[in-house]
């Protein structure tokens, strides 16, 4: 089939249609000059309302000059910083200075929350309480709240959290069994604590706590009585069998401390038993002592677990213990626990828990860090204070001298003279521990000594010589400074001055338990920092004791009132001490050396060893 032939009208029609090929660059040029010309130009309203039509473009400004107009719109980052810089209102240096704190205490806290791996994973959060099957009597429930919380400030009670329990000032109105009660009674316990008072009605209750009040004030019963009356209903409702518990535990930081706790809470079950109340096993798991007899406990079926982390992990680990059924856990002295020592201890703990369990913490010093950290892990917590948390027990007289490094063994001997025994003595290294009780039994004293370094059979005869009064003196490092009672020492002399001044409150409270009176020595010298002395010139400021001359002549940091009343923090938010800020803290200066070294001090008993608690 021939091609059809091209007419001239066709021909002409192409010619006119005829659209030059432009390249790929110049088009590209072309289309960013249209968008930078639409972008300077300003479309104006017609006075119509109709939208105006754009002026025509101006001509493209030269390639080796920029155009003026674009610099004009669109000022550099430079100039932008500038103006806003003009702009911001002024800080002052009090302002920076809580800013710098504010940011501090979110860097510190910005750690994994206290809960197990599964909840992490999983998002697993409560939002309730737990429920428990006490409930306080009709009177307390329909007291007003007007009247609660005069009782508090009569008791000087301080409470934070929603819906908090009403306080109950008798015994009968927890409704305790009778044996307890006469328990409480043949120990000369008539009336509740202040922490005690309302403590008890929270925890009873089933709500998460943190309590914090002053050493000697009666913490332990607040846990220890709950723990054993949810013991008792688990027990009544299903017995228990073979193998299984705990249904409730309580964490403590040294042995010693454990061994005092496990004590009590026989104490209390032994007249329950024979009231023909059903049998509660209560289990010690310590280091020092032999597993196997642990583990034949376990076999049998135990209720309450008092442990310290490092064999509690243990045993968690080698599955020879589980948490399936655990509802309830105390944290005594929670914030040395939570601290540095054993915090990735406590979090492999929590890791064995199935399901909520109600979360205690108790301490006589609880820094804001603690708390928020502490806030993280618990539902709907109450924070229950009765005092300043940090503050020294006002029972205690405070004497501060100035004694030189090589006099102080001297001088101990005219300080022992001030008092009859028991004494207790207070060191910061294990060899000072050894050298004064080859120095007092030299002397004719009877003196013992414990330190992380001796053997738990050798603490605990130390210990248990002491309470019963065949010794008169007790040397001992800080692994007896936490939580012990020792409910008869008039005297408590620190021969080193320790470098943060929550272990000078430990120590201290040692005397003065229970109401009583007693007196507190201590040694300073040149080797004890600025910082060191500076809180503890405003703890004697604050406990209205006498302020030697060497620490008044001390002056105070500029504008730290100002800080501390703009803020809302007195002192050091980390360690509590009231004559630093949280910049200057010596404590967070030996938490990162101490991490960097990977070394611990002898604080827990642990004698500077990782595994030997």
């Amino acid at each position: 089939m021939a091609p059809a032939a091209v007419t001239p009208a066709a021909k002409s029609d192409d010619e006119d249609n005829y659209e030059e090929y432009i390249p790929v660059a110049k088009r590209r040029a072309m289309e960013a000059d249209r968008l930078r010309n639409r972008r300077i130009s300003k479309p104006a309203a017609a006075s119509d309302g109709s939208p105006a039509s754009l002026p025509p473009p101006p001509p493209p400004p030269p390639t080796n000059s920029p155009a003026p107009d674009a610099a004009a719109a669109k000022p550099s980052l430079l100039v932008t910083s500038t103006q806003l810089k003009r702009a911001a209102p002024e800080v002052t240096a009090t302002e920076q200075v809580i800013l710098q704190e504010k940011e501090m205490i979110e860097n510190l806290s910005d750690r994994k929350t206290l809960m197990s791996v599964r909840e992490l994973a999983k998002g697993i959060t409560y939002t309730e309480p737990l429920l428990t099957g006490w409930k306080p009597p009709l009177r307390l429930r329909r007291m007003p709240r007007t009247k609660a919380d005069e009782l508090r400030r009569k008791w000087h009670i301080l409470v934070e959290g929603d819906e908090v329990p009403p306080p109950a000032r008798q015994f009968q109105d927890l409704r305790f069994p009778e044996p307890i009660l006469r328990m409480l009674r043949e120990k000369g316990i008539v009336q509740p604590t202040p922490i005690q008072v309302q403590g008890l009605p929270v925890v009873l209750s089933g709500r998460d706590m943190i309590g914090i009040a002053f050493t000697g004030s009666g913490k332990t019963l607040v846990f220890v009585l709950p723990l054993i009356m949810v013991a008792l209903q688990e027990e009544m409702m299903m017995p228990i069998v073979a193998g299984e518990g705990p249904f409730g535990m309580i964490i403590c930081p040294s042995r010693e401390l454990a061994k005092q706790t496990y004590d009590v809470i026989e104490m209390f079950l032994a007249p329950l038993k024979q009231a023909g109340f059903p049998e509660i096993r209560p289990l010690l798991c310590i280091g020092g002592i032999d597993m196997r007899t642990q583990l034949d406990v376990v076999k049998r079926g135990v209720h309450i677990v008092v442990a310290t982390p490092g064999r509690l992990k243990d045993l968690l680990a080698k599955k020879k213990m589980n948490l399936d059924n655990c509802r309830y856990l105390t944290l005594d002295e929670a914030d040395r626990l939570v601290d540095l020592g054993f915090e990735d201890d406590i979090r492999e703990v929590f890791d064995h828990f199935k399901a909520q369990r109600q979360t205690l913490l108790f301490s006589a010093t609880m820094p804001k860090k603690i708390q928020n950290f502490a806030k993280s892990a618990l539902v709907k917590p109450v924070i229950v204070n009765v005092g300043r948390a940090g503050a020294a027990n006002l029972d205690v007289i405070q004497e501060v001298e100035y004694v030189k490094e090589d006099a102080r063994i001297i001088y101990l001997l005219e300080c022992l003279q001030k008092t009859p025994p028991p004494v207790l003595i207070f060191c910061e290294n294990k060899a000072d521990v050894d050298y004064i009780h080859e120095y007092l039994l030299l002397k004719g004293v009877e003196a013992v000594a414990i330190h992380g370094g001796k053997d738990q059979e050798e603490r605990q005869n130390a210990i248990e010589f002491f309470k019963n009064g065949r010794k008169d003196v007790l040397v001992a490092t800080d692994v007896a400074s936490k939580g012990l009672d020792f409910p008869d020492i008039q005297h408590v002399i620190n021969y080193d001055m320790p470098a943060e001044i929550e272990n000078y409150v430990h120590r201290i409270g040692r005397t003065g338990r229970c109401g009583k009176t007693g007196i507190a020595t201590t040694f300073i010298n040149k080797n004890q920092t600025e910082t060191t002395l500076l809180d503890l010139k405003h703890l004697l400021k604050e406990a209205k004791q006498r302020i030697p001359p060497v620490l008044a002549e001390l002056i105070d940091p500029e504008d730290a009132e100002t800080i501390a009343k703009e803020s809302g923090v007195r002192g050091c938010a980390n360690c509590g001490g009231l004559g630093h800020r949280l910049a200057e803290c010596p404590k967070l200066e030996h938490e990162k050396s101490v991490a960097i070294a990977g070394s611990r001090r002898d604080y827990y008993g642990g004698g500077g060893y990782r595994g030997e608690i």
